[in-house]
């Protein structure tokens, strides 16, 4: 059972702050609680109360430990809805509890701690590499999170689909191709968050917990290469 308690933004994950309003989001075992930030950047800090159940098998080692290894195990690489991804556990700010309830040998902590969530605001402006391209637009990927799309019609107007497998945009008397692996510069147009299916066709892409619409079809946007 765990909840956000609150949320701060951070700046290439060293500065933060947080501001004493919030909003509270709550989940069957967790709350969450968002505060207001004075600037946006892509990481947030995200400060969480949780319940967890450490097995028996843990115990012989240093609580810290054993606690960080079980949070990082459910977090780490997980989505939360309207949160984001998350890249790491931050740090843990305090443990309480150890109760042994009837019948179970493990022990269960109340834990507060932060998580480093990755989740761009729309607007927001991205570099990352083209991963993949199709009629239907291109996949970006950071590195980290691939799940990154550009539609046909954020693609710069007027552009063009090869045989080949490439977007060209066509800039006057120029073609400009984007190339696999082209380092790009991209706009995040939407972030949406996708409930998950109940039935999924056996030859069906991979279930992805969030989706960023990205659009590079506005000047200074598109492979580096552009514009340098």
């Amino acid at each position: 059972m765990s909840s956000i308690v609150a949320e701060t933004v951070i700046n290439s994950i060293q500065n933060y702050s947080t501001e004493p309003e919030s909003k509270i989001k709550k989940t069957p075992h967790s709350w969450f609680e968002e505060g207001p930030v004075e600037e946006v950047e892509m990481f947030f800090l995200s400060l969480v109360e949780h319940t967890l159940r450490l097995p028996p098998h843990l115990l012989s080692l240093p609580l810290p430990e054993a606690i960080r290894g079980e949070l990082e195990k459910l977090f780490v690489d997980k989505v939360i809805a309207q949160l984001g991804l998350c890249i790491s556990v931050y740090d843990i700010k305090s443990i309480k509890g150890g109760f042994i309830f009837a019948g179970d040998g493990a022990s269960t902590y109340t834990v507060d701690f932060r998580l480093i969530m990755f989740r761009p605001f729309e607007g927001e402006i991205l570099s990352g590499k083209v991963d993949a391209s199709d009629a239907n637009g291109l996949r970006l990927s950071v590195g980290f999170f691939k799940d990154i799309f550009v539609p046909v019609h954020l693609l710069p107007n007027p552009s063009k689909f090869s045989a080949d497998g490439r977007w060209t945009w066509m800039y006057g008397d120029v073609e400009l191709t984007i190339e696999q692996d082209d380092e790009i510069r991209f706009r995040v147009h939407k972030i949406a968050y996708p409930p998950i299916p109940l039935e999924q066709e056996k030859d069906s892409k991979a279930f992805a917990p969030m989706v960023i619409t990205a659009s590079i079809d506005f000047d200074g946007l598109g492979p580096i290469s552009w514009w340098v």
